[in-house]
């Protein structure tokens, strides 16, 4: 077991008063039998009322409701987290799954059916002529290994570039540029194992990167694929490689641009700018 803290910081400036809107927060990791909480802080100044619910897709969502006028916006949040996940390739797929291709059970294929939609036919075509630099039909393949190649040629054929602007580029921006963002990539991921007939969808989180915990990071986007007697494993084509324990998950999607770690709203006749931080260190 390994414990991590995670500080995320986030200041907004205005170029004069502004009155605030909700804002909805995704800052609270996802509890299982992985991942514990061992302690959480969340902080804003001007002071907000916080309510706490669930979502449909069982994220932790923070609703902060202000009622000052203000000219900075600080929200920040101080987790203490236990990782049990050190070894993520320790789990059995059913022997209906091992190879590829195979099909859902029909009592799952009901519940994964929003994270099999699949993408416009153009992007479609795309994909697929993409694909088969890395699979070929007809080709005997175990299940993890043709999602593991996937996410690996991503990782050696793309160049990453960290992107402080919102949103997640297309399919086909990220493959005409031949670079992308964590979540830009992430999206690519999913996308593609979709055209091949797997149930995928989006993870905000964190990453634990030793040799960068003491600098300014930011938050961290990857995969999940369902694989049938194993669940929802990670994929991260930013690396290469499955999601271990240095992984720490926020919230899920089956749309990808749809949980920002924070998002709201202001009111007022100003310039805004915003300022993050993301510090993931070992905890003793």
């Amino acid at each position: 077991m390994k414990r991590y803290k995670i500080i995320h910081r986030t200041y907004y400036n205005y170029s004069s008063l502004v009155t605030l809107g909700e804002h909805f927060l995704l800052l609270r990791p996802r509890e299982d039998y992985e991942l514990r909480i061992e302690s959480f802080a969340l902080n804003t100044t001007p002071k907000a009322e916080i309510f706490w619910h669930r979502d449909v897709e069982n994220n932790s969502v923070a609703i902060a409701k202000f009622t000052k006028p203000t000219q900075q916006l600080l929200i920040q949040s101080e987790v203490i987290i236990q990782q049990y996940n050190e070894s993520p390739l320790n789990f059995i797929v059913s022997n209906y799954a091992i190879e590829y291709p195979f099909k859902y059970l029909p009592q799952d294929e009901l519940l994964l059916a929003p994270y099999r939609i699949l993408p416009m036919q153009s992007t479609r075509t795309i994909l697929n002529n993409w694909i088969y630099n890395v699979y070929k039909i007809g080709e005997q393949i175990q299940t993890y290994t043709l999602l593991q190649r996937i996410s690996a040629y991503i990782y050696t054929t793309l160049a990453y570039k960290s992107r402080e602007e919102p949103g997640v580029q297309t399919v086909e921006q990220t493959l005409l540029l031949k670079s992308g963002s964590c979540r830009d990539f992430a999206l690519l991921f999913m996308e593609a194992v979709k055209c091949l007939g797997f149930a995928s969808r989006f993870v905000s989180g964190y990453l634990y990167a030793p040799l960068m915990s003491a600098q300014i990071g930011s938050t961290h986007a990857w995969a999940e694929v369902y694989l049938p007697g194993g669940g929802w494993k990670g994929f991260d084509p930013t690396i290469g490689d499955i999601a271990g324990g240095d992984h720490i998950a926020v919230a899920v999607s089956r749309v990808a641009d749809a949980v920002p770690p924070i998002a709201g709203s202001f009111v007022g006749n100003a310039d805004s700018t915003m300022d993050v931080g993301v510090w993931v260190t070992l905890y003793p």
